[in-house]
């Protein structure tokens, strides 16, 4: 009868073992919630592009008539008051313009397929700068991310691909029992701290003013409700009555 004969591992190789299987179970989770953290940006970018595109465009509008108004305001009482309050107004006007034809209201809904889902927790998984093992490592890796980043915002699935090959191609290789357990605890430590980096973001973000606003929107949709177009049904009548006062105000002018 053949006894088969296994090795007991060493108290080193014990240590090692029970290392990568933590590092295993924290690299899965930060794959997890860079995934998640990634997603809630893209999402939070898209409604804020609705939003700018359904209300703010109206609010750029209002505020364009409030700047007309408090502009010729400031020309018939001709006050330093009046004056600074048509300068605030002009101001606002501006930055609503520049709110709603810049970058941020082109953003649309994107919603990714559980391929492209799939690959990237997988980049994440094996590619994260906070896996590196030196700086020139780490540089290569956040580039690496850099490039996964920018391929599952375009839903590229072949260019996730093309990163896990590369990433793969460059292993590391071990130097010794000592040397990997040394790299697995400061790997361990790494990781650690970016998912508690993650954490702070994903909180800041659910409780920015976007966020709180799509919060509202989805509640008033559980009741049927679509509170952007409310919203912005308000903002017009808000318009309506800035634009009569001033075309009151310039006929007035008119018969004077």
């Amino acid at each position: 009868m053949n006894a088969q004969i296994v090795r007991q591992l060493s108290p080193e190789e014990e240590e090692l073992r029970r290392k990568r299987e933590e590092l295993a179970l924290l690299q899965a989770r930060l794959a997890e919630r860079e995934l998640f953290l990634t997603n809630l940006r893209a999402e939070l970018s898209a409604f804020e592009g609705q939003y700018l595109r359904q209300v703010g465009t109206l609010y750029a509008e209002l505020d364009e008539w409030n700047a007309k108004i408090a502009g010729r305001l400031a020309e018939e009482e001709g006050t330093d008051e009046s004056r600074t309050a048509a300068a605030r107004a002009r101001r606002q006007a501006a930055e609503s313009d520049s709110a709603v034809h810049g970058e941020a209201a082109k953003v649309q809904l994107f919603i990714p397929s559980a391929e492209l889902r799939a690959l990237y927790r997988e980049v994440a998984k094996r590619v994260h700068p906070d896996l590196a093992t030196d700086e020139a490592d780490r540089q290569k890796r956040e580039h690496l991310m850099a490039e996964a980043n920018a391929a599952y915002q375009r839903g590229d699935a072949d260019a996730l691909r093309r990163i896990l090959e590369e990433n793969e191609s460059r292993s590391i290789r071990g130097a010794g029992i000592a040397a990997d357990l040394v790299r697995a605890i400061r790997q361990i430590r790494q990781v650690t701290n970016r998912l508690s980096q993650i954490e702070l973001e994903i909180a800041s973000l659910i409780d920015s003013d976007t966020a709180k606003l799509r919060a509202k929107a989805d509640a008033a949709r559980a009741e049927g409700r679509d509170l952007l177009t409310e919203m912005a049904e308000d903002v017009k009548r808000r318009i309506d009555v800035a634009r009569r006062r001033f075309e009151a105000d310039s006929v007035g002018r008119a018969r004077a």
